[in-house]
């Protein structure tokens, strides 16, 4: 019999997932937009073609095919030699980086909070199609890791795992997607969940990714305050990662030039992935993060 699932509480008191949101979620399915063979035999039906239970397709028979897949009944009755095809199971490797670092602690609505429940249903969606769901949370290091999970009968752990994780510290892709790759030898989908506010950069850490040749969705997240700032008069910054202090005179200039600075980086993150085959995905904090999941997401491929 099936039963209604719980929610699961943040620190906070906040549900990450909701029971409704759930069953809302057990329809769907993640997607690898590329053909790649998983270690062992799974639930998961790929676009290869193999030796299976299930006939997909037929092609004409070349020398050298493996003649137990010959169909002899259609050549008694067409003279064609044709060979039967059929769909492989493999597994699909489900992989989330998830930026902790303190830039995403804050905001309102709060991004690390928002992050984390992203991450919670995708997890949530690749744990009830019995995919292997690994989640890595980073700042200038990996945080905490939750590795080659599958079944739901792990989603209380996989989203308590989420809850506990601490936001705070610098950040840092290129060392975080560098020991990722060298430890990743899997093929599969890899998430990575981030404000890119990364004063080392983007590009290093997004050509390691690039090395494992993996589907990668690169979803960026910003809060409506650092997309317009509420800002006035003299006052001195603090970088809450790195705590580098600046006093700048916040004027409508300055904060024109702030917004044509961050729309042209966004642009420049946008074409970095677009150009290596990297789907990209801008948000606000200020977007329902379940329209995020089931509109957005559902429109770039990641899910169906």
């Amino acid at each position: 019999m099936a039963t209604t699932p719980q929610a699961v509480r943040s620190a906070d008191d906040e549900p990450l997932l909701s029971p409704e949101f759930m069953a809302k979620l057990d329809a769907l399915e993640i997607l690898s937009r590329k053909i790649f063979a998983g270690r062992m035999k799974g639930e998961r039906r790929s676009k290869r073609k193999g030796e299976s239970v299930e006939f997909a397709d037929y092609r004409d028979y070349v020398v050298g095919d493996d003649l137990r897949f010959l169909d002899w009944n259609i050549y008694a009755r067409l003279e064609r030699l044709l060979l039967k095809l059929f769909l492989e199971e493999e597994d699909l490797n489900v992989s989330v980086l998830l930026d902790v670092s303190g830039s995403m602690n804050w905001g309102d609505p709060h991004k690390g909070l928002y992050v984390k429940r992203v991450a919670a249903a995708l997890a949530y969606i690749g744990l009830v199609n019995y995919d292997r769901v690994s989640l890595y949370a980073y700042s200038s290091r990996l945080v905490e890791e939750m590795r080659g999970v599958r079944g739901r009968r792990l989603t209380a752990q996989v989203i308590e795992f989420l809850r506990r994780v601490p936001l705070g510290g610098a950040s840092d892709l290129a060392a975080v997607a560098r020991r990722f790759a060298l430890r990743h030898t899997g093929k599969g989908v890899v998430i990575v969940l981030s404000d890119f506010l990364d004063k080392g950069g983007y590009e290093a850490g997004i050509r390691y990714l690039l090395s494992r040749n993996l589907d990668i969705y690169c979803v960026q997240v910003l809060s409506p305050q650092e997309i317009d700032p509420p800002l006035a008069g003299d006052l001195k910054l603090l970088d809450v990662e790195d705590q580098d202090t600046a006093e700048v005179t916040i004027s409508k200039p300055l904060l024109d030039r702030y917004r044509a600075n961050l729309q042209a980086y966004c642009e420049s993150l946008k074409n970095h992935c677009t150009r290596r085959g990297v789907a990209y995905l801008f948000t606000s904090t200020r977007v329902p993060f379940d329209t995020l999941v089931l509109a957005y997401l559902r429109q770039r491929g990641l899910i169906r």
